[in-house]
């Protein structure tokens, strides 16, 4: 099963909490198997992390601090290469097992779109895989 889910930001650096959309992709018959997230795009990336705003804060000014927001050759092109470098940390995608017909995550764990080159509307694509 694939679906494709779009996900609107509103700033150009930003954590968007997506675990319950990505829940709702599982179908009610797979009772074990995986589901990957994947970003379609080269400034954004999928994150597994704790859904605790100071924490989302907190990667957020990391991102920001680590990667500054110029002096960069690919700014010549387009202004967004502080973007693509945040993405390119991040990766565009993660794998979730599914035990018991859902999402395998530990207790803390939640799914994140992480916008770096925002505002935007973002598409997903969720691949859920049966292991049966």
């Amino acid at each position: 099963m694939q679906r494709t889910i779009r996900v609107s930001t509103t700033e150009r650096l930003e954590i968007v909490a997506i675990t319950d959309r990505i829940a709702d992709c599982v179908p009610e018959d797979v009772d074990a198997g995986s589901c990957q997230v994947f970003s379609r795009h080269t400034t954004t990336g999928v994150l597994v992390n704790e859904d605790e705003p100071r924490l989302r804060e907190d990667i957020e000014k990391f991102l920001a601090d680590l990667v500054p927001d110029s002096g960069h050759r690919h700014d010549d092109l387009d202004g967004n290469a502080d973007s693509h470098l945040r993405a390119a940390l991040l990766g565009p995608s993660a794998t979730i097992p599914i035990s018991d017909g859902d999402l395998a995550l530990g207790n803390w764990q939640s799914i994140f779109l992480v916008e770096c080159d925002g505002p935007r509307e973002r598409e997903l694509v969720v691949t859920v895989s049966s292991a049966e």
